[in-house]
């Protein structure tokens, strides 16, 4: 991973340490600074571009979070590591704000870090690293509705796996945009201009066609799959979405009773009694319904007492790192806790370490997904993954001491 790098932390010992671990992992051409001012002017001249910062936060001058501000505000396009030695609650905040202000953060780093530390943090999100150094493009509305049109969304699969036996219960659907220029574009550049330009409902069926169709297509297999598909809701204002759904369903020949949709509240919801009016139809017809991303968005308590939901999604934001952040772990034990007096399963997104896996499983969590199990695959690998997941399966079952994983 050869790319041009900032070390910017006022203590000149840590700054020769963190380099010479960057240089074993062969990150590339590392320059340090002890004041964040002289890092945000080479940033600003843009002689050279910098591709990853790994910044500390307690800083004279200027500290952590003023740098991320500036960064912000000369449109930094690089990536961000933030470091410190305070509390992880503030590690965590400030990783939080420098995302809400539009940078890439790859995660954090506890003071002083440490080799393994930081290739996971590196190995974790290098696909993420790629996708920071790939030039930006808007893409509009009719451009999108030809590929809609043309058959040019694919559906990439994620599997969801029982915490208490590890069998494998379903997939959710990812939907990618295969464009002729930029190759697989991920839902998070077309999704909102889909959302706006009222093209989410065909968006919406042609990733429910797809999926259902692979869904019968495995069951024929042999393999009894639930199939999750998300959907927004700007699609729950139409007092027919759920007849789309049940036709979908009927040409597929797959049992309502296999379907999951999770519902993704990236708008505020604006008629609730229209979405009541859906969701229970929907419930009726046997179908699954689960809220995703509980607790990050406008979803509430409010949501969950109204709704008629089945399943909660445990966000990943509240999973990855709550084996080291006592703040995140509360978070997703109160999530379960909730969930089972509200007769809710609950499934944890974003599962990334084998600690992670234990941690749910003590919990008292129903499903796990998450890079530990497996990234997102295209249908098509999906039954080699399965003989793969069979021979590793068993010994996720064995108490954490005696495994060797």
């Amino acid at each position: 991973m050869r790319v041009k790098t900032l070390i910017v932390d006022d203590d000149p010992i840590l700054c020769r340490l963190l380099a010479s671990q960057l240089a074993a992992l062969d990150v590339g051409d590392v320059r340090s600074h002890v004041r964040g001012r002289e890092a945000l002017v080479q940033v600003a001249r843009g002689e050279a571009e910098v591709g990853l910062i790994f910044a500390d936060l307690r800083m004279p001058e200027l500290d952590g979070i003023e740098f991320v501000r500036e960064l912000a505000r000369f449109g930094y396009r690089g990536s961000l590591i933030l470091m410190s030695g305070e509390d992880p609650r503030i590690l965590h905040s400030a990783e939080r704000l420098a995302r809400a202000h539009g940078l890439r953060v790859l995660g954090s780093l506890s003071k002083p870090t440490t080799p393994a530390g930081l290739r996971a943090v590196l190995d974790r999100h290098v696909s993420g690293m790629a996708a920071s150094q790939a030039s930006f493009r808007t893409f509009y509305s009719e451009e999108l509705r030809r590929a809609i049109a043309a058959g040019a969304l694919v559906n990439h699969y994620q599997p969801t796996v029982s915490l208490t036996t590890g069998a494998v219960v379903g997939v959710e659907s990812l939907v990618r945009w295969n464009h002729p220029e930029r190759g697989l574009v991920y839902p998070d550049e077309f999704v909102p201009l889909a959302e706006q330009s009222g093209l989410i409902d065909e968006l919406t069926q042609a990733v429910l066609r797809t999926a259902l169709d692979d869904a019968r297509r495995w069951f024929d297999a042999g393999y009894a799959l639930q199939i999750a598909v998300n959907v927004s809701m700007d699609n729950l204002v139409a007092l027919d979405f759920p007849e789309m759904v049940m036709e979908e369903l009927a040409a597929s020949g797959v049992p309502p009773e296999r379907l999951v949709l999770e519902v993704t509240e990236s708008r505020l919801m604006q008629n609730s009694v229209v979405v009541l009016d859906i969701l229970a139809r929907l419930r009726l017809r046997r179908i699954t319904l689960s809220i995703d991303d509980f607790g990050t968005g406008h979803s509430s308590l409010v949501q969950l007492r109204d709704l008629p939901f089945n399943e909660l999604k445990i966000d990943r934001g509240f999973v990855h790192g709550a084996c080291e952040d006592e703040g995140l772990r509360a978070i997703v034990e109160a999530n379960q806790r909730l969930a089972r007096s509200l007769g809710l399963r609950t499934v944890a997104e974003g599962v990334e370490t084998r600690a992670e896996w234990e941690l749910l499983r003590s919990c008292g969590c129903d499903f796990a997904q998450g890079w530990f199990v497996s990234s997102p695959m295209p249908g098509h690998e999906l039954p080699e993954w399965f003989e793969d997941w069979e021979i590793r399966r068993p010994r996720l079952l064995e108490p954490l001491a005696e495994a060797v994983d």
